[in-house]
């Protein structure tokens, strides 16, 4: 499925059960070691849940991009319209098709929308810093680290439960013209 080019549509309400579905899988459980994304060895408990992707599906400043290969959701990503620039999240790519440059495409279409169709100067994006080798994967694309941190929101489980207690996000950020 990787070496094809994926279709890209917005999500909608339908979408939803398997959205979480693959969000979890790319992030959460053993299900999650498939991939290089995984988040299993420092969060445990949920990525996200059905209220939290329908929050994203309705959003009127909020769009949920859906890449799907041979009818099959494959990947997904989020990009919230903010001031002045895009903000991007809820990346997840199904485990067993890591790897192989579909993220690549979902960001590079991101990036796209956030700037033809929004106009946006810049995307921007917070990473869990202990995740080095995916900040890595961004800084190959073009993204810059800021050094601007916040913390992780430890006590709220609807964004996991933490097994270590350093985790924190940083700002990165692309010019998109």
């Amino acid at each position: 499925m990787n070496s094809v080019s994926p279709t890209f549509r917005m999500a909608t309400q339908a979408d939803v059960p398997d959205l979480v579905t693959l969000i979890e899988s790319a992030y959460r459980g053993e299900a999650s070691r498939a991939g290089w994304t995984t988040e299993a060895d420092i969060l445990d408990g949920q990525r996200t849940d059905p209220d939290m992707v329908e929050a994203l599906v309705h959003d009127p400043a909020s769009r949920l991009i859906l890449a799907e290969a041979d009818g099959v959701l494959a990947a997904c990503c989020q990009l919230e319209k903010r001031d002045g620039h895009a903000y991007f999240g809820t990346f997840a790519v199904r485990p067993g098709l890591q790897g192989g440059g579909l993220g690549r495409r979902v960001l590079a279409e991101a990036e796209r929308q956030a700037r033809d169709e929004w106009d946006a100067a810049e995307m921007r994006m917070t990473v869990i810093t202990a995740r080095e080798e995916l900040i890595a994967w961004y800084v190959r694309r073009g993204y810059v680290r800021t050094g601007e941190l916040s913390p992780f929101p430890y006590g709220d489980d609807r964004f996991g439960r933490p097994k270590r207690d350093d985790l924190e996000f940083e700002v990165l950020v692309k010019k998109l013209r």
